[in-house]
C-alpha cells in the first residue's frame, strides 16, 4: 500500500517550530542589550523574518497541518502566535474566514462600490501596507480583555465596514475563553520577559513592529488585482529561495488556495504547479501602492452565515 504523498511531516515541523521559538526568545533578549538604533533596527528585521516564518508555521496550525495530534497541533499555534502577539484562536477563524471570503465583496480590499467612502478604502488599504492591520491585530489582545462584547459573533447592522462585519458574523462563540485567555498569556509572557530581560519598552515595540510592517505588507500582496474567485483569487509570488525555505513556501500562495490542506512542504509540486507564472514579490508589493479601485463588478459571498468551526 502506498504512503499518503501528503503526510504532514510532524517531527520536521515540532523541531522548526522549536527553533523558531528559540530564535524568537533570543531575538527579544538581544533587543535588551542593544544600545543604539542601527543595532536596533537589525534585530527587528531578524524578528520580521523569523517570526514570519513561525507565522507560516501557526498558519499550518490554523489548518489543523502543523501536526497530526489535534492538540499537539493547537498547541504549536497557540505558542507561535504569542509572539505575533495575537490569541491563536482569533486569528485561527480570521484566516478560515479569509478562506470563505477570499475576493467577494465581503474581502475586496483593492475595491470599493458605490455608496462606500473611497478616502475610507484608502485608509484601510494603505494600512495594509504599511503595517496599521498588525496594529489592529495586536489591540484585539486588549479588546478581548476589556471590551470582549466587540468581538461578539454575529452582524453589527451597518455599524461597521464591510469586510469587519464579515469577519464578526463569522466568529464562533464556543472559542470566546480560549481567546481572552490567550490575550492574558500575550500580556503575561512580554510583560515578564521585559522585566526580566529589562527589555526597553520602545525596544520590545521597535523589535516586534519589526515582524508587523512586514507582515501586514504581504497580507495582501498575493491577492490584489487577481481574478475575483474563491480558489483562484491569489497567485504564486517569486522570492529569493532561502526566503522560500524560511516562510515555509508562503509565496505558493495559489497553490495553498486551490489546495488548502496540503503541508506546506508540497506547496510547490500541487495546484498549479510550476506552471503558473511567478511574479516578484517585490514588484507585487509596489504594484498594490496604485490603491484600490471604484468596481461595479459584484461577488456574492457565497459562505455568508457560515459559522467557523
Amino acid at each position: 500500500m502506498s504512503l499518503n504523498p501528503y503526510r504532514i511531516p510532524a517531527t520536521l515541523n515540532l523541531l522548526i517550530a522549536a527553533g523558531q521559538l528559540s530564535a524568537l526568545l533570543g531575538l527579544i533578549w538581544l533587543a535588551g542589550q542593544c544600545t543604539g538604533w542601527p543595532a536596533l533596527l537589525l534585530v527587528a528585521l531578524a524578528y520580521g523574518l523569523v517570526m514570519n516564518s513561525a507565522y507560516a508555521m501557526l498558519h499550518e496550525a490554523e489548518h489543523g497541518m502543523a501536526h497530526p495530534h489535534r492538540g499537539i497541533n493547537t498547541a504549536i499555534g497557540v505558542v507561535l502566535a504569542l509572539f505575533f502577539p495575537a490569541p491563536f484562536h482569533l486569528i485561527r477563524q480570521g484566516h478560515l474566514g479569509h478562506h470563505m471570503r477570499n475576493r467577494s465583496d465581503d474581502e475586496a480590499f483593492d475595491f470599493y462600490f458605490e455608496g462606500e467612502s473611497p478616502v475610507w478604502k484608502y485608509l484601510q488599504f494603505y494600512g495594509i501596507l504599511t503595517g496599521l492591520f498588525w496594529l489592529v491585530v495586536v489591540a484585539s489582545n486588549a479588546i478581548a480583555l476589556l471590551a470582549p462584547r466587540l468581538l461578539r459573533p454575529g452582524k453589527q447592522d451597518g455599524r461597521l465596514d464591510r469586510p469587519t462585519e464579515a469577519l464578526l458574523a463569522s466568529l464562533n462563540g464556543r472559542y470566546a475563553r480560549w481567546i481572552r485567555l490567550e490575550a492574558a498569556l500575550v500580556f503575561a509572557l512580554h510583560g515578564c520577559l521585559s522585566m526580566v530581560w529589562r527589555v526597553p519598552l520602545s525596544n520590545y515595540a521597535v523589535t516586534l513592529a519589526g515582524f508587523g510592517v512586514i507582515w501586514s505588507a504581504l497580507q495582501y500582496v498575493h491577492h490584489y488585482n487577481t481574478e475575483r474567485d474563491v480558489l483562484k483569487g491569489a497567485r504564486n509570488l517569486r522570492s529569493w529561495r532561502w526566503l522560500d525555505v524560511l516562510w515555509l513556501n508562503h509565496n505558493w500562495h495559489l497553490n495553498h488556495h486551490m489546495k488548502p490542506t496540503v503541508p506546506w512542504i508540497y506547496l510547490p509540486q500541487v495546484g498549479e504547479g510550476e506552471a503558473a507564472p511567478r511574479g516578484g514579490l517585490l514588484a507585487a508589493y509596489l504594484a498594490m501602492w496604485r490603491g484600490p479601485r471604484l468596481t461595479h463588478e459584484r461577488v456574492e459571498n457565497r459562505y455568508e452565515g457560515r459559522i467557523i468551526q
